[in-house]
């Protein structure tokens, strides 16, 4: 090889996609494995989203299951194989899982626009080999989770919020941008009760979460995933709008939001000078006799 010959320095940081090649994960492992935990990110100082630096990358390379015990960690199963690794059927778990039992880790829409939850494969064989929980997976549901049922009880919603809440929270560089995650589980109409000043409202619409799912806007589907993603229950609407509330007074301490400079207002320009005014024709004529007659 020739001396002369440059070679170009690792950078020290990679884009997502990069990472989750060398990590041999799929897109959809790494964004997992980042809202879990497992992967550190940083934020781009250009602006370009969220980077992970080079050594967390060799430090999770390093690890002696790698990539295994990685991709095991982010494993996530639909209803029917969470079911079979807990040993019930796919009824009973669900049942569990309306009840917020089980928490979901993420979900999808499929082709009919049906609501696909997922969960965490670890989280589900710890809570079948919890021998407190033995009771909810053989024999008659107890009386007091029947009814609730029966009354039509769904956490699995407010469950995966609460939980993509925190991911965010974690994500957040200042309180501006956890403020912004709390107005995005909320109604555009809530946030406005709330925040009241309208250029501190569009501050905080640049830092509102888009939706996790990839739709078209405006389409059923998009709507859909809005649902999901807005608070239905009253109580979980006022603990979000409190801590929204002492969210922009942190914000507001640390940086007002930016708002226009007032326009000057302009000062009457004043009347030029000139030659006085010219006498019109009549009155000229009249000059011109009177000139005559007195030469």
């Amino acid at each position: 090889m020739s001396g002369n010959t440059v070679t170009r320095p690792h950078s020290a940081f990679c884009a997502p996609s990069r990472a989750a090649r060398e990590l041999d994960l799929k897109r959809v492992e790494f964004d997992l494995a980042v809202h879990l935990g497992r992967i550190r990110t940083v934020p781009d100082e250009g602006g370009g989203g969220r980077r992970v630096a080079r050594a967390e990358i060799e430090r999770l390379r390093s690890d002696p299951g790698f990539p295994e015990a990685l991709r095991t960690s982010v494993l996530a199963l639909g209803t029917s194989e969470a079911a079979a690794v807990m040993g019930v059927p796919p009824a009973r778990f669900t049942r569990l899982a309306r009840l917020g039992l089980v928490v979901p880790v993420r979900f999808y829409l499929n082709r009919y626009r049906v609501v696909v939850w997922l969960y965490l494969a670890d989280e589900i064989k710890q809570f079948a080999t919890d021998g407190t929980n033995a009771f909810l997976l053989t024999g008659r549901t107890p009386e007091v989770l029947r009814s609730r049922l029966a009354a039509g009880v769904d956490l699995r919603p407010r469950n995966w919020r609460g939980r993509h809440l925190g991911f965010l929270h974690r994500q957040a560089d200042g309180p501006w941008q956890r403020a912004g995650a709390l107005a995005g589980f909320l109604d555009p109409l809530q946030v406005a009760e709330i925040v009241k000043d309208p250029y501190e409202r569009s501050h905080l619409n640049r830092f509102r979460p888009g939706p996790p799912a990839h739709c078209t806007p405006g389409t059923p589907a998009a709507h859909l995933v809005q649902k999901i993603m807005t608070a239905d229950d009253p109580d979980e609407i006022d603990w979000l709008g409190y801590d929204l509330e002492r969210t922009l007074e942190e914000a507001r301490a640390e940086q007002p939001a930016p708002r226009p400079f007032p326009k000057p207002v302009p000062t009457p320009a004043a009347a030029p000078l000139g030659p006085p005014d010219e006498p019109d024709r009549p009155t000229r004529g009249l000059l011109n006799r009177l000139r005559r007659r007195t030469g």
